[in-house]
């Protein structure tokens, strides 16, 4: 009997995973139909049921909203790793993930102004921030390029969350302002401002003479 409720137990964890993703993929489809502002109901329309229904899995909309923001940010941090791995230098690595980030906003971007501008409660996981997991990534490679060059990999944790607020404050801009130049455009200025930083810090350091 017990391993019968075992079984049974199991299957209902599976159908709640599987209707918690399925009120997920109807919220991004409602944020891009209705925009960043969309409501419960909006949302709930988009998966064809209720408000009460979407709230037996989440408890509010905060909770939503983290779940939303980590199915995002997930598939970003997928297409960022691709990206950078397409190139070997340093620089090439840093252009990769500002033209995919860019890409990201400019393809959705009703779900970027959805994920980054909602303010969940304070209890909610704070690593569902998607600035924080990309700032985060940038740093991890900022600290691989500064220990191949030799040099102590301290800084990268500031340094990579201060890229990444560079080209989100340049992004929020373009957004806000029409789009006034095109993607590459900006995604070209935004790598050459960064690596005039970058290429200082993750240069090889010089050798020290050995002392005779």
């Amino acid at each position: 009997m017990t391993q019968a409720r075992d079984r049974r137990d199991s299957r209902w964890d599976e159908h709640r995973r599987a209707r918690r993703e399925e009120l997920v993929q109807a919220t991004l489809t409602a944020v891009a139909r209705h925009g960043a502002g969309v409501g419960m109901d909006e949302i709930a329309a988009a998966a064809g049921t209720s408000k009460t229904v979407v709230y037996r899995h989440f408890a509010d909309r905060s909770q939503l909203y983290v779940a939303v923001c980590t199915e995002v940010a997930e598939r970003l941090l997928a297409e960022l790793r691709t990206a950078m791995r397409s190139s070997s230098d340093p620089r090439g690595m840093t252009a990769a993930a500002i033209g995919t980030y860019l890409a990201f906003l400019e393809a959705e971007p009703e779900v970027y102004r959805f994920v980054v501008s909602q303010h969940p409660a304070e209890d909610a996981d704070p690593i569902a921030n998607l600035a924080d997991l990309v700032g985060d990534q940038a740093a991890a490679l900022m600290a691989l390029a500064l220990e191949q060059a030799g040099r102590d990999p301290g800084p990268a944790d500031a340094w990579g969350h201060g890229l990444v607020g560079m080209v989100r404050s340049a992004a929020d801009w373009w957004l806000r302002a029409g789009r006034p130049m095109l993607r590459t455009q900006l995604a070209a200025h935004l790598t050459d401002l960064a690596w005039a930083g970058l290429s200082g810090v993750v240069a090889p350091a010089p050798h020290r003479l050995e002392e005779t």
